[in-house]
């Protein structure tokens, strides 16, 4: 079997849809080492770091631009991958060309441009997001990451749930309690972090909802004093926008200022031990795919505080402390409790460690596998 994949994002390791692509390549490799795999490089890219042993490379031309995004996905991509003699193309990410010479898998992480309109702004926005929905329904099978997910790609996009599968995403290895953890305390001392600190990870647009976690750091500030700094990670985007609203303002404006460590951007290596140290991670989003930050911090034995969405409650079972969306107080008790109360915090930790298993990039791949073979046996 050839399979030959769109590689837009594979020099964007630090979006999700790179590190899907990267990790399902690998796993591909690991369980099936006698698959061809094909990757087509987006303009601009003449190699390919870190990529699995026998996978072959095609190079195109032409610009990164947001047309030039569209004329890879519509034109290029499809074109070389019926070229390249596979058997199936597959798009890693919602990018989906409207005809294909081959059968065509497309994976549909999220579909928040549909969910939320303010995520496709403008008429270009929406002329793609209309272009790539329509052109989804094509495909001969989608792949999404959670049942959640899948729900809402059966709702916005009308396609048949019997046409979707899910798979789940997983955290890498490397997130783990122990593993690497005696270069913990250099990371510590590289970033300044305290001896406790409470840990947010992740983005900052409007989705994210970091003012709510904001807004509960109040209460938690009120309990634990200056003891247990907020810390938030993440490169930071230019603030006062509606999609980026000045939460610098904000915290200032809250008298929390004094008890943030704004850190920035992590290393991909380092992310495990941020999480192990903290003494709580707090994931306040309101919609998602998946949520690996939450399953990273589970599988770092670090007890995780989130809003209770579907999709959280979804994968993370009860391996994470779960409180209503928007309850800045609520998000708080719970926060105040972990740091408090030691038998509560060891059995949370514990319930992550447990659900945390449930997932790996291994299993991913033999599911992914076997959303190929069917396709090709119904050909």
């Amino acid at each position: 079997m050839h399979i030959c994949f769109n590689g837009w994002f594979w020099d964007q390791p630090n979006t999700g849809s790179g590190q899907y692509l990267r990790h399902l390549l690998r796993g591909l490799r690991r369980i099936a080492p006698d698959l061809k795999l094909t990757l087509v490089l987006p303009p601009g890219v003449t190699s390919a770091d870190d990529l699995p042993a026998d996978v072959n490379l095609i190079t195109t031309t032409g610009s990164r631009g947001n047309l030039g995004k569209v004329i890879f996905e519509q034109q290029t991509f499809p074109r070389m991958a019926g070229r390249s003699g596979a058997d199936i193309a597959h798009v890693p990410y919602w990018g989906t060309p409207l005809s294909s010479p081959i059968p065509l898998i497309t994976s549909i992480l999220d579909v928040i441009p549909r969910v939320l309109p303010q995520y496709a702004p403008g008429w270009r926005g929406r002329l793609y997001t209309a272009l790539v929905s329509g052109a989804a329904r094509g495909s001969a099978h989608v792949i999404t990451i959670s049942d959640a997910a899948k729900a809402d790609i059966v709702r916005v996009l009308d396609i048949p749930a019997e046409h979707i599968t899910t798979t789940y995403l997983a955290a890498d290895e490397g997130y783990n309690p122990r593993l690497g953890a005696e270069h913990d305390e250099a990371v510590r001392a590289k970033y300044d972090l305290p001896d406790r600190y409470v840990l947010y990870l992740g983005g900052f647009d409007v989705r994210k909802r970091v003012d709510q976690l904001l807004l509960a750091y109040t209460y938690v500030q009120q309990a634990e004093g200056d003891e247990v700094p907020l810390v938030i990670a993440g490169r930071e985007p230019a603030w006062g926008s509606p999609m980026f609203p000045d939460l610098r303002a904000y915290a200032a404006e809250l008298g929390i200022g004094d008890n943030l460590r704004w850190i920035g951007y992590v290393e991909e290596a380092e992310k495990p031990a941020i999480y192990r140290m903290a003494s709580v991670f707090v994931f306040p989003t309101m919609y998602e795919g998946f949520c690996l930050p939450v399953v990273e911090a589970m599988a770092c034995g670090t007890p995780v505080v989130a809003n209770d969405i579907p999709v959280l409650a979804e994968v993370v079972g009860e391996g994470a402390f779960l409180t209503k969306t928007g309850d800045e107080r609520a998000m708080a008790g719970a926060i105040i409790a972990l740091l408090e109360q030691d038998p509560l915090r060891e059995t949370q930790i514990t319930r992550g460690l447990s659900q945390a298993t449930r997932y790996s990039w291994r299993k991913t791949a033999r599911e992914t596998l076997a959303v190929y073979n069917r396709v090709l046996e119904g050909k």
